[in-house]
């Protein structure tokens, strides 16, 4: 990663578009769907707002199997047709990155890998375990979730726990590191930590929040060896997990701001009425708040090389 995906990519793929100088007319329209560089890969993607803005036409994307949290606006440099030229230039550069090919495009399960500058997450091993991302076609042709995304809390990351996801993704996945552990502060503390620091703030011990609290905690138990790991992670939990040890107090916030991805489909099948969601969304937006302004206490700046498994551990997202 590093690199912004303009640098990584501007002698790979289709010219057509990045050599043509500005003009009036769009190259790319809205609703049509595209192949949009991102860090060193390219991923489907629908154009959903085209404007001409000094000059320079910029495109608001959207990548197909992704939350809308992904969407953002690029230039033509980005994007390429749908053509069969530029197809196969993406499934060699998959190849070549090491991507699975067994997975579709378009789907959930495909392997993503994100650049730091984009902040995408790894969407093999952050993909929801609730929802598969099943599509089905209403009466008038329109696509639709098989699961209403307007029960889902929406969950604004901010930008630099978004590039902590990708940090942790790289550690990982690229250079073979492992987050060593116990962690402190753990999971178990550092929620804590934000209980007192809202009870301190509010100047009251507020019920709700530590309901919330212990529900982040209880589902980062139950969530954390299905869906939160990295294969390559996988022998170390079963090194670390034992005698029924609650995994919140020994990991941290490395593996806590992963599950964030996840809540807006696993709480898509909680029912929840509708003014209880927004108060909901409004204190887990406070809460990756909280981990943003204690980055540099709660994170690791570095993980350790020295304990990574050959990766050939059973798992489901493999």
């Amino acid at each position: 990663m590093g690199s912004s995906s303009k640098d990584d990519t501007t002698s790979d793929g289709d010219t057509s578009s990045r050599d043509s100088p500005p003009s009036n007319s769009s190259v790319f329209s809205e609703s049509e769907r595209v192949l949009a560089y991102h860090g060193p890969r390219i991923y489907e993607a629908k154009v959903q707002k085209a404007e001409l803005r000094k000059k320079e036409w910029r495109y608001y994307v959207h990548y197909l199997g992704w939350s809308k949290n992904w969407d953002e606006w690029v230039g033509a440099d980005r994007l390429m047709k749908i053509t069969e030229e530029n197809v196969m230039k993406q499934k060699a550069l998959e190849k070549k990155l090491g991507v699975d090919k067994s997975s579709k495009s378009g789907r959930s399960a495909q392997t993503k890998q994100k650049s730091s500058t984009d902040a995408k997450v790894d969407k093999e091993d952050l993909k929801s375990n609730a929802a598969k991302g099943k599509k089905r076609k209403s009466d008038s042709g329109v696509e639709k979730d098989t699961l209403s995304t307007e029960k889902f809390v929406k969950i604004q990351i901010p930008a630099t726990l978004k590039k902590q996801l990708v940090d942790d993704w790289e550690f990982i996945n690229q250079q073979d590191k492992l987050v060593k552990l116990p962690r402190s502060p753990n999971v178990d503390e550092i929620l804590s930590k934000y209980l007192q620091y809202r009870s301190k703030k509010d100047g009251m011990m507020s019920d709700s929040i530590g309901e919330i609290l212990k529900g982040i905690r209880c589902y980062f138990d139950k969530a954390l060896p299905v869906t939160l790991l990295y294969k390559k992670e996988r022998q170390q939990y079963h090194d670390v997990v034992l005698d029924n040890v609650s995994p919140s107090t020994i990991y941290g916030a490395e593996h806590l701001l992963r599950l964030f991805v996840k809540l807006p489909e696993l709480l898509a099948y909680v029912n929840i009425e509708e003014e209880t969601l927004t108060r909901l969304q409004q204190k887990l937006i406070d809460f990756l708040k909280f981990l943003q302004k204690n980055h540099s206490t709660f994170f690791l700046s570095a993980y350790d090389g020295s304990k990574v498994s050959d990766g050939k551990a059973k798992g489901k997202d493999d």
